[in-house]
């Protein structure tokens, strides 16, 4: 099923969702439903542009829908239909029909449906029911200026239709600005984004449709020509930091190389050496995986005219090979993490590497904020290599300052967010079945005896609770093993042998360090839910625990301390705190709420219609 860890998941009842009951069945299965209506400017004037956008509703819902979904009360609706000969025509639906279902009125997936008020005498169709596509009305386009030349006029406003080529409105532009006839030889048209951002030129042979040109929008006439069909037009810049405005512009064929593209660009940067590579940006302004076929076409690599590639430094494996971030890992604060025995005199790295393991007692504390992360270098490796042999490899690029007697004395963690995220169990088993990804880090963390993890071992940092304080002893590492399962049960047994108690006098609880929290793990048999009487699932890694590698386990032994709290004094300063924080925000937005309706009471404002609501496509790209 190609699911993957780190994967979504939505789990539901069939019920409800939020609260909000959800129909199931084939009778409420949804249907695509493409609506079309006038457009309005900014100025709230009608103008003769269609707006389509998708709408889901159930099949078993009245077509009447629509108007509610666009929040009009009164309107035409019109349905596509076709004739005899083929062409497209559009009908009326009865005032009497719009009580039928979508699939009753025989709309399924894909339909299109035009909504128009009914007071608009402007009809955007013919008598016939064919469309109206005169360019007398507001069927313009606006083109400006921006050759290095000057005119008199910056810009013109340019009639057209849908149909209307780019070419002709590129030479009528150039005609109307009064400009030299030579730029009909050298000179595209640009559209201009909403930030001001000259966008891909678009070809000449292209009309107003193809090119997705929105009427009313604006162009620039820029110098330069456009790009042939078989050509790319792309942006670049240096390093991943994107700055709007400081990108380059080059166009190139399609059939080039990576690696060809690549030297193209360091050329008109005016960057030396060969230590580059190219990434594609992704949809948030990131970049993306690197462009790794460097003999593969750029048409190959799917990349597309508009697209921006990054120039980044240092070289890129080679194939099959990965090139991991390694980090030193010391899991710090209250519980045991390791240093040299330099770094106990005087907080500094010592050369001679002797690893020793300090404590403090306290609270529980976020272990992985509270962490010391070291980077040690990047290591060059094959995907067929084991986790093992990255081990091995990692423990020479800290030679200088540390020695670790073995790889069986470090364990791997991918890095996430600046902290341990998946644990890397089996020593044995090749790297690219972890499936690590060209942009994972890995930290070490060094242990004070060897560990060989199995793939069902669980490691979990526990603390034994100091009778008659509210504080903790020094962490200590515990392995799982969950073949059995991820029982409370198994969970407790294996606590209760690891502290030599018995299992029926410990109490234990996960922490929850973003809250300052804690959940006390019962048994099982406990937990009945009041209104079904039945089990819950025993699985402490779903809800409410969600229970994971490295999570905290509080240890009580109920010989000499019964009382319920697992809290510390550090649990009710971090809950006072965020009390606070969140009193805080409260009270400045009331104060805001006041000032605001201070300012609006004197002023007798009439009350004036909600505005029907436009709908908002959002095109997502492959950027695979």
């Amino acid at each position: 099923m190609e699911i993957e860890d780190g994967e979504d998941i939505f789990v539901w009842n069939g019920v409800e969702v939020g609260g909000i009951h959800i129909p199931t069945g084939s009778d409420c299965e949804p249907v695509l439903i493409n609506v079309l209506h006038l457009a309005a400017s900014s100025q709230g004037e009608k103008c003769q542009q269609l707006v389509e956008a998708p709408h889901v509703f159930p099949s078993n819902a009245e077509v009447r829908a629509v108007l509610t979904a666009l929040a009009m009360p009164v309107a035409v609706l019109f349905v596509s239909t076709t004739d005899s000969v083929g062409e497209e025509n559009w009908v009326a639906i009865p005032e009497e029909d719009l009580k039928k279902t979508f699939r009753e009125q025989g709309l399924g997936n894909g339909s299109s449906v035009l909504v128009q008020e009914s007071k608009d005498d402007k009809s955007l169709l013919l008598r016939q029911g064919k469309w109206f596509t005169g360019a007398t009305e507001t069927s313009w386009l606006q083109v400006q200026n921006l050759c290095e030349v000057e005119s008199e006029e910056k810009q013109v406003k340019i009639s057209a239709t849908v149909n209307t080529v780019v070419y002709e409105i590129r030479i009528k532009a150039i005609k109307e600005l009064k400009l030299m006839k030579e730029l009909a030889e050298n000179s595209c048209l640009r559209p201009i984004g909403r930030n001001g951002k000259l966008l891909c030129p678009v070809p000449d042979s292209y009309t107003v449709k193809e090119a997705e040109l929105k009427m009313g929008s604006s162009l620039g006439l820029c110098p330069g020509k456009a790009p042939t069909p078989s050509q790319l037009f792309l942006f670049f810049t240096v390093g991943s930091d994107v700055q709007p405005g400081t990108e380059m512009e080059i166009i190139i064929e399609e059939t080039m190389s990576a690696r060809d593209c690549l030297k193209l660009m360091l050329e008109k940067s005016g960057l030396p050496g060969d230590t580059w590579h190219l990434r594609k940006m992704d949809w948030c302004y990131e970049a993306g995986e690197p462009l790794c076929e460097e003999d593969a076409s750029l048409k190959e690599l799917t990349i597309c005219s508009g697209d921006t590639l990054l120039l980044i430094e240092g070289k890129l494996p080679l194939p099959g090979f990965l090139k991991v971030p390694i980090w030193w890992y010391q899991p710090g604060g209250p519980s045991g993490h390791w240093k040299s025995h330099q770094d106990q005199v005087d907080g500094t790295p010592s050369p001679s590497g002797v690893w020793t393991a300090t404590s403090t007692q306290g609270a529980p504390g976020d272990l992985y904020a509270e962490a010391s992360l070291r980077h040690v270098g990047d290591l060059e490796i094959s995907e067929e290599a084991t986790l093992l042999e990255l081990k091995s490899q990692a423990m020479t690029l800290s030679s200088s300052d540390f020695v670790i007697p073995s790889p069986a004395f470090l364990r791997a963690w991918t890095l996430e967010s600046k902290r341990p995220g998946r644990l890397l169990r089996t020593n044995l088993q090749q790297l690219k079945e972890y499936k690590l990804g060209r942009k994972t880090e890995i930290c070490l963390e060094p242990l004070q005896k060897e560990e060989n993890l199995g793939p069902h071992d669980v490691v979990l940092r526990t603390q034994m609770r100091i009778p008659g304080k509210r504080a903790y002893a020094p962490h200590v590492d515990l392995v799982w093993d969950t073949a059995c399962g991820w029982t409370a049960g198994s969970l407790r047994q294996r606590i209760a042998h690891f502290c030599s108690l018995p299992v029926e006098k410990i109490e234990i609880a996960k922490y929850f360090p973003e809250k300052f929290e804690w959940l006390p793990v019962s048994s099982w048999n406990q937990q009945i839910t009041k209104r079904k009487k039945k089990k819950k699932q025993d699985n402490l890694q779903g809800a409410p625990y969600y229970l994971k590698d490295g999570d905290t386990v509080g240890i009580k032994n109920l010989l000499v301390e019964d009382d319920e709290d697992f809290g510390t004094v550090r649990d009710d300063l971090g809950k006072e705190t965020q009390k606070q924080l969140a009193l805080g925000k409260q009270k400045s937005q009331e104060t805001l709420r006041v000032q605001s309706s201070d300012v609006f009471s004197g002023v007798k404002t009439p009350a004036r219609p909600r505005a029907p609501e436009a709908s908002l496509s959002i095109h997502v790209g492959s950027f695979r």
